[in-house]
């Protein structure tokens, strides 16, 4: 698989703190990658340079073969990059049709048309029914975002950051604040949504991480400290010490 994005010797500074401490990563194209690690790891702050609202103080990030290390995050959206954040960002008084259909209008260049106009654009409609159904949410098509529950809400925001058609996910702790029946419910939408995509998240829930991952990277002290398949993960006396400790061998989330 060709690689799709890459971080080059990245290191980040703010003042005299040494954030992010020369990462060097490549994901390709397709996969699944979960960042994990300590509080103050700095995955929020990598998740800041490759969208484009930190620039590094060294190092370059690459997405599809172009330098973005600096670029204005709409810039890198424009190239196929989309981003979820750890807070709901929806907008409540629309019903989750119309929240979708925004996103989709953007991603085909319709970000000026009035919304009373555009039920005559059957490619808009078509793309947000199909990521409606992608992330559960066909029954509930008309209902407020507002009034929808908080895996709801959630599973809106996936279809928002899918609506732009990017090819490359960044969510950031998707599952936070979920029960585990929500949580199971949603790796699944995730799973659905994200198909053939490639996607890069950032996730606490082990069970979660273990279930979706095709490779783990694991940051400490804003240093990468391995970057493995699931099972070499698990198995990592490094990683064990530095933050698994004796999670379970058996995955609680696929079980």
């Amino acid at each position: 698989m060709s690689t799709i994005l890459e971080l080059k010797n990245v290191h980040k500074r703010f003042d005299a703190t040494e954030v992010l401490r020369g990462i060097d990563l490549s994901i390709s194209a397709g996969e699944r990658v979960a960042l994990i690690g300590p509080n103050g790891a700095g995955k929020t702050t990598l998740f800041n340079l490759v969208s484009g609202r930190f620039a590094p103080s060294a190092g370059e990030v690459w997405l599809k073969n172009q330098r973005i290390d600096g670029k204005k995050p709409f810039a890198i959206a424009r190239l196929g990059l989309a981003r979820s954040f750890q807070a709901t960002q929806v907008f409540s008084g629309l019903s989750v049709f119309e929240n979708v259909r925004c996103s989709v209008l953007v991603g085909l260049g319709y970000s000026g048309q009035w919304l009373a106009s555009v039920s005559r654009f059957k490619e808009v409609t078509a793309r947000t029914q199909a990521l409606l159904e992608q992330t559960h949410l066909v029954e509930q098509r008309d209902t407020l975002a507002q009034a929808l529950s908080y895996a709801d809400q959630r599973a809106l925001e996936l279809g928002i950051t899918l609506g732009s058609g990017a090819d490359v996910i960044l969510l950031d702790e998707p599952t936070a604040g979920m029960s585990q029946t929500e949580t199971l419910f949603f790796l699944d939408r995730i799973k659905s949504a994200t198909h053939g995509k490639t996607l890069l998240m950032v996730e606490h829930d082990m069970g979660v991480v273990f279930g979706l991952a095709d490779k783990i990277a694991v940051l400490v002290e804003g240093k990468l400290l391995a970057f493995d398949t699931p099972q070499a993960i698990r198995a990592n006396v490094a990683v064990q010490e530095a933050y698994l400790g004796d999670f379970p061998v058996s995955d609680p989330v696929s079980a």
